[in-house]
């Protein structure tokens, strides 16, 4: 009872929900996907071993799983799959446990950064899409 206003405007807070979680990852999907040789060489100075495969796979899911996961299509296993590469993202991407001064403070907080979306994708996981979704539920 006490809560009511959001039970009546759930799915308009899922779907607001929805867009939130994925604009970053649209961004720099987008920007991953439009200067592709770029993201081949930071992927490479990350020392990925197949740059241009990672390089697919990060531009493949920010870009075009957030785009999905933004029109609530096949929600729930999406997501899911979202949360584990922001986690690949967070352990790969940001040591934070290696670094020192400035460079570890700012890759820490990039690394707890990805591990709440980590936590908004697992409440897509568990809530579904919503009405406002292909899904539909």
């Amino acid at each position: 009872m006490r809560y009511n206003l959001f039970a009546r405007q759930h799915n308009e807070i899922i779907l607001t929900a929805r867009i939130l979680l994925m604009l970053l990852f649209l961004l720099t999907g987008w920007a991953k996907l439009t200067g592709f040789a770029g993201t081949v060489s930071y992927m490479a100075s990350l020392g990925a071993p197949v740059p241009e495969v990672a390089a697919a796979i990060a531009v493949l899911m920010e870009f075009f799983v957030g785009i999905l996961l933004v029109l609530g299509f096949y929600t729930r296993p999406l997501a899911a799959l979202m949360a584990l590469f922001v986690l690949g993202t967070a352990l790969l991407g940001h040591p934070f446990w290696n670094m020192e001064g400035a460079e570890r403070m700012a890759n820490q907080i990039n690394f707890f950064k990805n591990i709440a979306i980590i936590g908004g994708l697992l409440l897509l996981v568990v809530t579904g899409p919503g009405r406002y979704s292909v899904d539909g539920h």
